[in-house]
């Protein structure tokens, strides 16, 4: 079974950047669209949250095959061919459309995520890339949208399956500041998605190549991810 440990103090990418997080986050609050920043905020305050992780990773059955395989999810998840081939109601396919409607892709957010370290160790890199490939597939599985307050439900949504602190302090700046400006039910949104991720099955450590050709219901539900109520209502009167 792999496992991986902090490397030394000297080059140790798990110290808390707190300066750093503050000086990235003003400049995230300036330009939404930065997605850059949200990376450098994540590895600035994220701690041990990525070790621990990939360590539950690198327990589980279908970690441990991805590990063995050197299997890369950007790889399937760019591959607009085949998610085309795949059923209309596939998690693919909802996956291929929800790309094309937002205008994104899957190697958008590789190149969002250069700004800043990403680990050295082999297998503890495969893990996050891994996490941050699946962001999207996310979106869709859940249902939060791109927008702002999706985007906060879903980065709540995260934090409960990752307990990665960067992920909660973005979150709340984010809901305090469309609080101020528009409507405090986001907290009760933000506070429902991070409910929703700690009820849901383990998603890091889920075999997506093969859930991508699945229906999206039946995805949801061998996940136990259950569709947003307040997030919808709170889209719809902000409208």
């Amino acid at each position: 079974m792999a496992t991986a440990s902090a490397p030394s103090r000297d080059a140790n990418p798990f110290r808390l950047r707190i300066g750093e997080a503050l000086t990235a986050i003003k400049a995230l609050l300036r330009d939404p669209e930065d997605t850059a920043k949200v990376f450098v905020i994540v590895r600035a305050l994220s701690g041990k949250s990525l070790l621990r992780g990939f360590n539950r990773f690198a327990a589980s059955p279908t970690g441990q095959t991805i590990l063995a395989e050197n299997r890369a999810l950007i790889d399937v998840l760019k591959d607009r061919d085949h998610l085309a081939s795949l059923p209309a109601d596939s998690l693919g396919r909802r996956y291929l459309e929800f790309m094309k409607a937002e205008n994104i892709s899957a190697e958008g957010l590789v190149g969002a995520s250069m700004s800043g370290e990403y680990p050295t160790e082999e297998g503890l890199n495969l893990y996050a890339c891994r996490l941050r490939d699946m962001h999207d597939l996310w979106h869709v599985t859940t249902g939060y949208g791109r927008d702002t307050m999706g985007e906060v439900c879903l980065l709540g949504f995260t934090f409960g399956q990752t307990r990665n602190p960067g992920l909660a302090f973005i979150a709340v700046v984010a809901a305090t500041k469309i609080a101020r400006e528009h409507d405090r039910r986001i907290f009760r949104a933000l506070w429902a998605g991070f409910r929703a991720g700690r009820r849901a099955a383990w998603l890091p450590a889920a075999d997506w190549e093969l859930l991508l050709t699945r229906p999206i219901d039946e995805v949801r539900e061998r996940l136990r991810v259950t569709r947003p109520r307040v997030y919808p209502e709170l889209r719809a009167a902000l409208a």
